[in-house]
């Protein structure tokens, strides 16, 4: 018992801070995309008070493809590979069995995680995509199996582009994106 508790101790020091650089164009990246998802949502939605195209998964999509470029989950594969196939999961999950809630939502994200496995689409905010899918807003819901190619699969290729932009502004080569297409 006490090896277990030890293992959960620290191996290694903190990584030391980003330089500035990579600092500020990862914030002008995750302001461009999420500006220009958010501007796609009231162009394609005309009631304001429902922001269809902003689910939560793609700010955590934001942090890694603009933060972590060169992260195996943040590749473009991953990125529109893990939301629409999380996204089919959880749609098809809410309309199997909407009921209890709690067993839908977590086949739904456990699933998606093996599916994106088995893919090699592994992009975690594809498992809140799945949740979202089963649990989101009777508007989503009316969208049945539109909610994967919109929201879900445009603004994902609404993000990429920018990431595609953003991330090869820079002069810096650790900030060259895609890492790999395929």
């Amino acid at each position: 018992m006490r090896y277990y508790f030890k293992r959960m101790g620290s191996k290694a020091a903190s990584p030391p801070r980003k330089p500035w650089t990579k600092i500020a164009w990862s914030g002008v990246g995750a302001f461009v995309g999420i500006y220009l998802v958010a501007v796609l949502s009231d162009l394609v939605n005309h009631d304001i008070t429902d922001h269809l195209f902003l689910i939560g998964s793609f700010g955590a999509s934001a942090v890694l493809i603009y933060g972590a470029p060169q992260a195996e989950f943040s590749q473009p594969r991953n990125l529109v590979g893990g939301h629409v196939l999380s996204a089919l999961i959880g749609i098809s999950l809410y309309k199997l069995m909407p009921e209890p809630v709690a067993l839908a939502s977590a086949l739904a994200v456990a699933l998606s995680i093996v599916v994106m496995h088995a893919t090699r689409t592994l992009h975690p905010p594809g498992g809140a995509t799945a949740l979202i899918a089963v649990t989101g807003s009777s508007n989503s819901h009316a969208l049945g199996y539109s909610f994967v190619l919109a929201p879900v699969a445009l603004g994902a290729l609404v993000l990429l582009l920018v990431a595609l932009l953003i991330n090869n502004l820079s002069g810096n080569p650790k900030r060259h994106y895609p890492v790999y297409w395929v």
